[in-house]
């Protein structure tokens, strides 16, 4: 490591959470659009800035998200608040646009072999869909943020070497992209593998850019937290009651418990706007939908 750490932490951190999307994608108990809506509601009455609704991805693919345009249509605006969507092509970007969407995500990786698994394409054709979807994007309005995942390891190919990242997040900040989340897709990232990787990165993106995605599969992602904090990082990606995991990468488990993450930051004095007994209240209605104890904290 050859930047220096910071002496103070940041004071606010933006948590965006992604149970709505990413939690759901992976579990087999169908989830109806009302008890979608309700789980969304709940998690705005938690005050967060940052809620990723859903998918525009084929209904064949990820049938669980098939309703997307049908949870937009019914969810109550916050002006505070920014509803996210992932849109995967530009077939999705239009589904996006005609259910009024304002804020999308678009989605490549650091490894060929899982976006060609995840996605039936490379990592440079994915990017070239960046070029073709993102100015349509902006003529609509819409605010974009790109998910770069397996950017540490990859289940197909193993430990995924910084200087991978860095040319993808180059070709996304040229894009004009507003925000990169860098995903631990199975969670087995170690604290110095995120130093090395926001080392390299943050030249580029410079900290108002830069989010991470942890998954805890080794228990290791509050202390990927931590180290990214003391890089000055101040976006991070959670699920509420750690759902999630990702349907075509092996070893995926949930992501980081949003409720782990804001009781953590809440220990450090580090302030996120969000309330953790309402986030305990929408975990608590989810599980209930879902049939299986989530992890909870009261």
């Amino acid at each position: 490591m050859t930047a220096q750490l910071l002496t103070q932490l940041p004071k606010i951190v933006r948590v965006v959470e992604v149970g709505p999307r990413d939690g759901l994608q992976n579990e087999a108990t169908l989830v109806s659009t009302e008890d979608k809506v309700r789980f969304i509601e709940l998690l705005a009455e938690a005050g967060y800035s940052d809620i990723e609704v859903s998918s525009f991805v084929s209904p064949k693919r990820v049938p669980q998200l098939a309703d997307a345009a049908e949870v937009f249509a019914e969810l109550a605006p916050h002006p505070a608040l920014r509803y996210s969507a992932l849109v995967p092509n530009e077939v999705g970007l239009e589904r996006a646009h005609t259910a009024g969407v304002k804020s999308i995500a678009l989605f490549t990786a650091a490894s060929e072999t899982f976006t060609q698994k995840n996605i039936g394409m490379s990592v440079a054709e994915s990017l070239d869909r960046f070029r073709l979807l993102m100015p349509i994007a902006r003529s609509y309005g819409m605010w974009v943020r790109a998910y770069v995942s397996t950017a540490f390891v990859c289940p197909y190919e193993g430990i995924i070497a910084a200087e991978q990242v860095v040319p993808i997040v180059q070709e996304l900040v040229a894009m004009g992209i507003d925000e990169v989340s860098i995903g631990d897709t199975i969670g087995r990232a170690t604290p110095l593998d995120v130093a090395n990787l926001t080392e390299a990165v943050l030249p580029i993106l410079g900290l108002e850019r830069l989010a991470y995605h942890f998954h805890d599969t080794n228990g290791f992602a509050l202390a990927n937290v931590l180290i990214a904090l003391q890089y000055g990082v101040a976006i991070f990606d959670s699920s509420a009651g750690g759902t999630g995991g990702c349907p075509f990468a092996p070893g995926a488990s949930g992501n980081l418990a949003t409720e782990d993450l804001i009781a953590f930051l809440d220990g450090m004095g580090i302030g996120t706007g969000i309330d953790l007994e309402m986030v305990a209240l929408a975990t608590r209605f989810l599980s209930e939908k879902l049939g299986r104890p989530l992890k909870i904290r009261a």
